[in-house]
């Protein structure tokens, strides 16, 4: 899969969760989603989707510091380093992440289907 469309899928999830727009997000992932967040959770779609619809998770700014694309035959695997501000569960936060997903091509399009998070320690 080339590179430059998995940028730009990145980019659609992006803006996806700094808008926190759900129906974007539903196209974006997988039903088979399964997530891996920074506290060691095992996240599904609807959990996630769930997060952002509840307002439990708020994402105000997502700004990319690095990327790295590794194409495979039908998806790609990212690893993105971010510079996060959200509110979660009440409380504002601004933190650096990494995230490393794997992207597949779906018959509607192109899919995270799994995919996991880290606090960047300094």
């Amino acid at each position: 899969m080339e590179e430059s469309c998995i940028y730009e899928y990145e980019e659609k999830l992006r803006q996806a969760m700094v808008e926190g727009n759900v129906e974007s997000l539903d196209n974006l992932i997988s039903d088979n989603l399964t997530f891996v967040s920074p506290f060691g959770q095992i996240v599904t779609k609807e959990d996630d989707l769930n997060s952002h619809r509840l307002g439990i998770v708020n994402i105000t700014d997502i700004e990319f510091i690095n990327q790295k694309v590794i194409s495979l035959e039908d998806g790609a695997v990212t690893i993105t380093k971010a510079r996060v501000q959200a509110t979660v569960a009440g409380k504002q936060r601004e933190d650096e992440m990494y995230y490393t997903r794997v992207w597949q091509k779906q018959k509607n399009g192109v899919q995270v289907i799994s995919g996991h998070s880290s606090f960047v320690q300094e």
